[in-house]
């Protein structure tokens, strides 16, 4: 079972540049089934990875970038209030988003890099929540969108709480059931290994429950081995296992234009075919399909 929102350009549409906001875009996302207004802590594109299938071209380095919180802070109550206020959907960007889409679902921790590299993430959770709760939405959610290697880090440990209490989510990234896949596909700088994520996931999990996140692709052409496919389904088990809560598995392909030429979309079935190896090693657990 697909769960598409409505097939609308802006869907597409992830820019990072908003008015003149260094750090807050609003974007019409298809996950979230509505608005979600991105925090991009990571404007020199730092980040742990360096994933084929990222539209971020990391070959192109930028400068050490110091996080103004106070202007997060600024940036996060303009977003919130254009939205609340409408003047938002007023904007030739938004203007043709359906009126069932006109609601703020979250504040996502993503952006041009890993988020939770920020030494005072947590003092960026804590400013998300009050302006959130200033503005009268406690309905809004909290995400974080991580690829796991920091989730054992003390500035992540020190926000679990607050994430946890506070309508927050992980939506943790989960891209490979083999180590040789996940070097391949998610190049991660060598001290993380597959096993050092499904740890820092599975711990978390035991805290409160986690989105998974994995996107599928063709590599140079190939579909993903089912040897491989397999491997990953059982490294869900395998959190479930160790007492790990997994609330949604979200499988998708590449869906924006990758750096890496040689990474290209899976076709709708073949992607099917994944979700439902899912499905049916993890009956309890929902998932969800995103197509290219």
């Amino acid at each position: 079972m697909s769960s598409e929102t409505p097939n609308i350009p802006m869907t597409r549409d992830h820019r990072r540049q908003w008015r003149d906001c260094q750090y807050v875009y609003p974007v019409i996302a298809r996950r979230s089934k509505g608005l979600s207004i991105g925090v991009n802590l990571n404007p020199d594109k730092h980040c742990t990875f360096a994933c084929v299938y990222c539209q971020i071209d990391r070959r192109i380095q930028r400068d050490f970038h110091h996080v103004d919180l106070d202007e997060v802070r600024r940036e996060l109550r303009l977003a919130m209030y254009e939205a609340i206020s409408g003047e938002l959907w007023r904007e030739e960007r938004f203007a043709a988003v359906p009126e069932s889409m006109r609601r703020i679902n979250d504040i996502a921790f993503s952006g041009d890099g890993e988020p939770t590299l920020l030494v005072d993430f947590d003092r960026a959770v804590q400013v998300a929540v009050e302006v959130r709760n200033d503005m009268r939405r406690p309905d809004v959610k909290l995400v974080v969108i991580t690829n796991a290697t920091q989730l054992d880090q003390p500035q992540v440990q020190r926000a679990l709480p607050t994430l946890k209490h506070q309508n927050g989510e992980i939506w943790a990234k989960l891209d490979a059931g083999t180590e040789a896949m996940f070097r391949a596909i998610n190049h991660p700088f060598p001290r993380f290994t597959l096993r050092h994520v499904l740890e820092n996931i599975t711990a978390v999990a035991r805290i409160m429950p986690v989105v998974i996140q994995t996107l599928f692709l063709r590599w140079d052409g190939h579909l993903p081995a089912a040897t491989e496919v397999a491997a990953y389904v059982d490294n869900l088990r395998g959190i479930v296992r160790a007492g790990g809560q997994i609330k949604l598995v979200q499988v998708h392909t590449i869906a924006r234009t990758p750096a890496c030429p040689q990474a290209s979309a899976l076709a709708n079935d073949q992607l099917d075919a994944i979700a439902d190896q899912v499905r049916a090693a993890l009956a309890d657990v929902p998932v969800e399909t995103y197509y290219a």
